[in-house]
């Protein structure tokens, strides 16, 4: 059974940096694309960044040279890191993988979620 947990999340002031982490188990990881997305309140779930099994990586305009994502085909783990926080940036994060291995993602499409993460950016 394939199991995404993240882990990481948090309250922090605007201008700080937080690093998300997930790792898979349940399966080996190849042919997956791995990715983040958030879901604020009230509002749909939207892509943050994905990486694909071949590096292949995408990022939301939103996020763009704020956000870094990587992943780890040998530990199975992926991570965000994500710096200059803004409140707008608060959310649960959600890890996905797909065994579409595109970079580009809808959320209705996704084969396998984790449980989420909150991130809360106030002051």
């Amino acid at each position: 059974q394939v199991q995404l947990v993240e882990s990481g999340g948090g309250s922090v002031q605007p201008g700080a940096s937080l690093r998300l982490s997930c790792v898979l188990s349940g399966h080996s990881g190849s042919g997956l694309v791995m990715a983040w997305f958030r879901q604020a309140s009230g509002k749909e779930r939207e892509l943050v960044a994905s990486v694909t099994s071949g590096e292949t990586i995408r990022y939301a305009d939103s996020v763009k040279g704020r956000f870094t994502i990587s992943r780890d085909a040998r530990r199975n783990t992926m991570w965000l890191q994500m710096d200059s926080l803004k409140p707008e940036d608060t959310a649960i994060y959600y890890c996905a993988a797909d065994r579409s291995n595109r970079p580009y993602l809808i959320a209705a499409r996704i084969d396998y979620w984790g449980q989420g993460t909150q991130v809360t950016v106030s002051t």
